[in-house]
């Protein structure tokens, strides 16, 4: 089977931008058996309440659900088990000391297909005060109603 071109988002985290101000993104594999691949192409995958640590040098994505595969019977894995996430060891490092502060975090922001191969989208993120989110929802509001005043003139 030929590697198809191109990326397909398979699944996106829109609590984490609700909840964080995200400051920088980057790409990583991820590591999976082949029944959770073929659940995650079928979108069987929550990204709701999951997020990243890093442990003995290596970094680990925790709370991501992906749904056992139908079909695929003793082959099934623990749903919420911890997966390994694939990056450079300076990378990894680099975030690791940026985690170290106080009120930063890992967060998985999007799960994506690229050429045939599962990539997750973490961000570097700093956890919002309540008057944030409360200014971004204002916002948001004004945006919309805004939107909805040029349509309807």
């Amino acid at each position: 089977m030929p590697n198809k071109r191109g990326i397909k988002p398979v699944a996106n985290n829109r609590k984490a931008y609700h909840d964080y101000f995200i400051l920088e993104k980057y790409e990583a594999g991820i590591s999976l058996s082949g029944t959770e691949v073929k659940s995650i192409r079928l979108g069987q995958i929550n990204l709701k309440d999951s997020f990243c640590i890093v442990r003995d040098g290596e970094l680990y994505v925790r709370g991501m659900h992906i749904s056992p595969y139908e079909k695929g019977n003793i082959f099934n894995r623990d749903p919420i088990r911890e997966r390994k996430l694939l990056m450079h060891k300076a990378e990894i490092r680099k975030l690791f000391d940026a985690i170290r502060r106080d009120g930063y975090a890992l967060i998985p922001l999007s799960v994506y297909l690229k050429d045939s191969k599962v990539k997750v989208e973490i961000g570097l993120a700093k956890g919002k005060k309540l008057y944030d989110k409360r200014d971004d929802a204002a916002k948001k509001d004004a945006q919309r109603d805004m939107e909805r005043a040029v349509r309807y003139d």
